[in-house]
């Protein structure tokens, strides 16, 4: 066929035709030798196009049909294909077969009546009407699939692929079958054409009949062969391209790759393929929960999917999806099973805390004794369906609680005997504690002042030493010590008591010459309790200064037993037992000798403290004078109605020292607020000299709610404004008090 010339816009187009051994199962075995698997790879190369089971044993209708068209071929359809050179041409493939009477197990009868070999090596095809063959499924059905004639019904063949299958074939013989592609290609020669010599499955390719292929091949005038496999799609393309280059002279001669150096590109290319898809399912899919069919669109116009589904298919994509959601799932339970894992220990700790109560059990007991716990469900949730990790139950992310058939795995037992090994190590580091202590206690060795550096040894060859930290060996170690130089230190003072005449008849400034201490430290010296504090000199020399300087000026400060002396626990009871108002009798130079001062702390919540401040300030003369029973008072009002603690709302300041306190409510909460006022207030100054606050008088007002007219609620609320009064040990004014607040500070003025 002449090659159209480049400024002919006509594509060029060549007919070639697949031949190979073909017939009964006695002839080509069990399984044919490839042929329909080519065809069908280099027409419809997408995985999901490529069909690995073509039976060539038909019904009689089926081959009837107009598919198979009562024709020993099949026609595969036009492709249109850009070869090494880069010039486009089209192809019509056509395979030659032989197809078997499902009935009878013999060649069907058909209008031409040669045996195969001769019908093989035709070059006229014709056959009218005869459409395009897809899959073996398309038989009987051929109305589900695209129906594409073989063009004007007939074709002009251009060249033969004559396939020789290199596989341990089931009971075939490949001597036989090289014998029978050998009369063949004698056949095939004799129509001048060109052929190529195709070696079909390589991927199960024996070595020997490889070479023994390509053997025939070169004793057959050179033949070119090219090694193929249609399963993993390796040199497929080749083969014809290797073909249409022999049809046409025109075209670049084609390069023949080895099937073992085609399969590593076809590998590395699919590999490639592969790690681009597998990021792109990574990147888009987050949740174990997704699905096939919605992610499937989403990836659908992305290149690395469509890349990938070409080369091996929907199912292997899908395949790698759900790897990917099962990866993902995993993940997320192995996370929450960590997150359970580390709870339980807590669990433990809080349900079965107590060493005696477990100290014998197995897992399993222990198991059926938290569930008795009151506890239980706070830690544990027990499932309908188990495992746990097999159920729903791992989406549901707001039940943080330990799942209870997770007690019956390997980790959670060992957590178990874990926790079981930390109460039976603390109960062990507790017993070691004590004795240690009771060694130190009851040792001879350790002595007041004795350096942990020298004890040490006195402990390194004792049981407990294993069990306790070196921290802890020296924090117990530094208390006991701290004990018995405390002790040892009384007991040197009740023995300078005893020797009171040895401080006698020093100078006039109480400090002994080196020869007196010399003397006191002789008579002194044979007593065990001087010994006691022979490592520490120092101290010891001190408690004998601070002795002499006592006994010369006794004070409550050179007091031995300071801070515990009798003058300063009298100081301290007197100073927090009675008060001293500051400004009592300081006058306020402008005002009238007869008239005192009132500082008031008004305590009240919701607006209560800022009305009766008001109300007593209409009361009040000009001046802000008030009279109560003929005298007059100077007062001075501070509402408070927040946090007491704040410094804007503490009762006193630098310029307020209080003398009593109006305490106001008229409902629970208003009650609760001046509890926890006073409370406060009073916490605030225990321990401080001006403590005063402690015992500042109070007066309890109910007053009335407005709109309220329930005697029930007015009753209930005098009640409890009666025990908090009694509880704050302070006077309570209901409504119905006479004066109101006028009864209040005539009681208060009273204290003061």
């Amino acid at each position: 066929m002449m090659m159209a010339r480049k400024q002919d816009v006509r594509i060029p187009t060549y007919n070639i035709s697949v031949v190979g051994l073909s017939g009964t199962e006695k002839e080509k075995g069990q399984c044919g030798i490839g042929k329909s698997c080519l065809c069908n790879r280099f027409v419809r190369p997408s995985a999901d196009e490529f069909h690995l089971d073509h039976t060539s044993v038909l019904s009689t209708s089926d081959f009837g049909g107009r598919v198979v068209n009562n024709d020993h071929f099949l026609y595969w359809g036009e492709v249109s294909r850009s070869l090494e050179d880069c010039v486009e041409c089209k192809m019509h493939i056509v395979e030659q077969t032989e197809f078997i009477d499902d009935q009878t197990f013999q060649p069907h009868r058909s209008t031409a009546l040669q045996p195969y070999i001769k019908r093989a090596a035709a070059t006229k095809l014709a056959s009218a009407e005869k459409l395009m063959y897809f899959c073996t499924d398309q038989l009987g059905l051929e109305q589900d699939f695209e129906q594409k004639q073989m063009p004007d019904g007939k074709l002009l063949v251009d060249g033969f692929l004559l396939g020789i299958d290199v596989s341990r074939g089931m009971n075939r013989n490949f001597d036989d079958q090289l014998k029978f592609v050998s009369n063949l290609y004698n056949q095939l020669a004799k129509t001048k054409k060109p052929i190529v010599v195709v070696l079909t499955k390589c991927d199960e390719g024996v070595e020997r009949y490889i070479r023994d292929a390509h053997t025939f091949a070169l004793s057959k005038k050179n033949l070119q062969v090219v090694e193929t496999s249609a399963r993993s799609n390796v040199n497929v393309d080749l083969a014809f391209s290797t073909l249409v280059q022999l049809i046409d002279k025109s075209r670049g001669k084609t390069k023949i790759i080895p099937y073992f150096e085609a399969l590593k590109q076809q590998s590395q290319q699919i590999a490639t393929a592969k790690d681009k898809y597998e990021w792109l399912v990574s990147r888009i899919v987050k949740n174990h929960n997704e699905n096939w069919l919605s992610v499937s669109r989403k990836m659908q116009a992305s290149p690395e999917y469509q890349d990938y589904v070409y080369l091996e298919g929907t199912q292997k994509a899908k395949k790698l999806f759900l790897q990917h959601i099962h990866r993902l799932k995993h993940e997320h339970i192995e996370r929450r099973r960590k997150l359970y894992l580390a709870a339980l220990p807590l669990a433990f700790e809080a349900l079965i805390p107590n060493l005696d109560e477990i100290d014998h059990l197995s897992c399993i007991k222990a198991k059926k004794l938290l569930e008795t716990k009151p506890e239980f469900l706070k830690w544990f949730v027990v499932l309908e369906e188990t495992p746990w990790d097999a159920t729903s139950h791992i989406d549901n992310m707001e039940n943080e609680r330990i799942p209870f058939d997770l007690m019956d795995t390997v980790p959670a037992e060992q957590l178990y005997e874990a926790h079981l090994e930390k109460l039976r190590n603390e109960r062990k580091r507790v017993e070691m504690r004590r004795a240690f202590k009771e060694n130190l206690e009851t040792s001879l060795f350790i002595t007041p002042g004795k350096p942990w550096e020298e004890a040490r040894s006195f402990i390194m060859n004792e049981d407990f030493y294993q069990w306790l930290e070196e921290s802890v060996y020296m924090d117990i170690y530094g208390k006991h010590q701290k004990q018995i130089i405390d002790k040892a230190k009384e007991d040197f003072q009740e023995l300078l008591l005893e020797y009171s005449e040895l401080f006698y008849e020093l100078e006039l400034d109480a400090k002994p010459s080196k020869e007196k201490m010399g003397v006191i430290q002789d008579v002194l010296g044979e007593e065990q309790r001087f010994k006691a504090l022979q490592k520490l000199q120092a101290e010891r020399d001190a408690l004998i200064l601070k002795h002499i300087h006592f006994v010369y000026h006794p004070t409550k400060e050179t007091c031995p037993s300071c801070p515990a002396c009798v003058d300063a626990k009298i100081e301290h009871l007197i100073s927090s037992r009675f008060i001293r108002p500051s400004d009592r009798n300081q006058k306020n130079s402008l005002s009238d000798p007869n008239i005192d001062r009132i500082n008031l702390v008004i305590l009240g919540k919701d607006g209560l403290a800022r009305e009766l401040a008001n109300e007593i300030r209409a009361l009040c003369t000009n001046d802000d004078k008030y009279v109560i029973d003929g005298k007059m008072y100077e007062l001075s009002l501070r509402p408070i109605e927040g946090n007491v603690r704040l410094p804007v709302n503490s009762f006193q300041t630098p310029t307020f020292q209080p003398h009593g306190c109006l305490c106001l409510y008229n409902s629970k909460e208003s009650l609760s607020y001046v509890v926890e006022s006073i409370e406060k207030s009073r916490e605030s100054t225990l321990g401080r000299r001006d403590n005063h606050l402690v015992h500042l008088p109070l007066t309890l007002i109910l007053v009335n709610k407005r709109g309220d007219t329930s005697g029930e609620t007015l009753h209930s609320l005098i009640q409890q404004g009666q025990q908090i009064a009694s509880k704050l040990q302070c006077v309570f004014l209901d409504p119905a008090s006479a004066a109101g607040h006028s009864a209040s500070l005539r009681w208060l003025c009273s204290c003061w």
